[in-house]
């Protein structure tokens, strides 16, 4: 199927398209927003409370990041939208002046909150900090995203665990697509665009009626979302290739909270262009950095004397020293150890995405995919 043709309708966000590789769908093209431009396809640190954990504003950005993710649930309930609003907006608040894009809290919903209940009104729930009882509706979502100030708010959506049952699948598309069109009456601020987000588990029919729906309402960009919670990666993929036909070529497409690096280099090559996750500096938390030769697990015995940096050529802080030294800071329980693994996962997702963005523009996308899942020692999915 061919994809949705362009549409000529403004927004404050904009995407253009600038090439896509003539052996598939991997592509790239260039987000305008009113905190500047951003090369796409690119991976959005997340910076969920306002600060991306364990790293500063000019770490982030000597990572080469371009644009940071915040939450809506968690700034709402500490220390509220309108402290952050008294403050300036997340952009004076965090002190990260490029982009900021705010997810609309219906994940942290779905995965933290307690007791919840949902109606077509919204999410009735318990607060996961404190127990107290709240609700989010569609146009309580974009009121606090307003307050944050982002450039891009995602909808309020309806996200379900899977695997479900195709009629409770489509019942939390529908008023998805519901929630999604009260988003977009609610919206008061010219300098901030919705992204609308796609459901319908991977059931491909309701993905492409999701979609359908989603693209006649015209929002500036489009999420897939209902992804990574526990589907074998090969049903991701398969149905991100199901789905992005259905979206506009001339509309950002991200793929939200994933993942992997070979799930990153899997959904570009089938037409996705943003991506976000917390696996990096969750990982470096933990001990584990991401290279081209796989995880390398620092905790292991075998790293204790070694000299070798993470990668020799990679510029992050961390691999100006030794394997040896970096194991050392964790088994002495110094807080330096997490920081500097941090900053390489992130410094590594971004040159994975700027090596990306330079195999599309040289029509070698699928050698690039081939040669980095083989670095790892994943298979190629097809």
């Amino acid at each position: 199927m061919s994809e949705v043709p362009a549409s000529s309708t403004s927004h404050a966000v904009r995407y253009r398209l600038t090439h896509t590789d003539t052996a598939c769908r991997a592509r790239l093209g260039v987000l305008s927003t009113p905190h500047g431009e951003v090369q796409l396809p690119t991976f959005m640190p997340v910076g969920t409370v306002g600060t991306v954990k364990g790293v500063t504003i000019d770490q982030v950005a000597a990572t080469g990041a371009g644009v940071i993710l915040g939450n809506t649930y968690h700034l709402a309930l500490r220390p509220g939208a309108d402290v952050v609003a008294k403050l300036g907006g997340l952009h004076a608040f965090s002190g990260w002046q490029g982009p900021i894009l705010t997810d609309s809290g219906g994940f942290q919903i779905f995965s933290l909150a307690e007791r919840v209940k949902i109606t077509e009104q919204g999410a009735a729930f318990q607060s996961h900090i404190d127990g107290a009882r709240l609700s989010l509706t569609p146009e309580e979502s974009i009121a606090i995203q307003e307050q944050l100030g982002s450039d891009i708010a995602m909808q309020l959506d309806h996200v379900i665990a899977l695997p479900a049952t195709r009629d409770a699948l489509a019942d939390a598309m529908l008023r998805s697509v519901r929630w999604a069109e009260r988003c977009k009456l609610a919206a008061r601020r010219e300098d901030q665009s919705i992204f609308a987000i796609v459901q319908g588990g991977l059931d491909a029919e309701l993905r492409r009626e999701s979609a359908e729906r989603l693209v006649e309402l015209d929002f500036a960009g489009y999420a897939i979302g209902g992804l990574s919670v526990g589907e074998a990666p090969a049903d991701m993929y398969r149905t991100i290739e199901e789905t992005t036909p259905h979206l506009p070529t001339d509309r950002p497409r991200y793929l939200m909270g994933v993942g992997r690096p070979e799930d990153l280099v899997e959904a570009v090559y089938r037409g996705v262009d943003m991506f976000d996750c917390v696996m990096p500096t969750r990982n470096g938390r933990n001990a584990l950095a991401f290279t081209d030769a796989g995880p390398v697990r620092l905790r292991n015995e075998c790293h204790k004397v070694d000299p070798k940096p993470l990668e020799e050529h990679c510029p992050c802080p961390a691999c100006r020293h030794s394997r040896g030294y970096l194991r050392h800071l964790f088994m002495a329980g110094e807080m330096l150890g997490p920081i500097l693994l941090s900053i390489h996962n992130l410094t590594y997702y971004q040159r994975l995405m700027t090596e990306a963005r330079e195999a599309i523009a040289q029509n070698q996308y699928p050698e690039f995919r081939a040669r980095k899942l083989a670095g790892w020692g994943a298979a190629e999915v097809g």
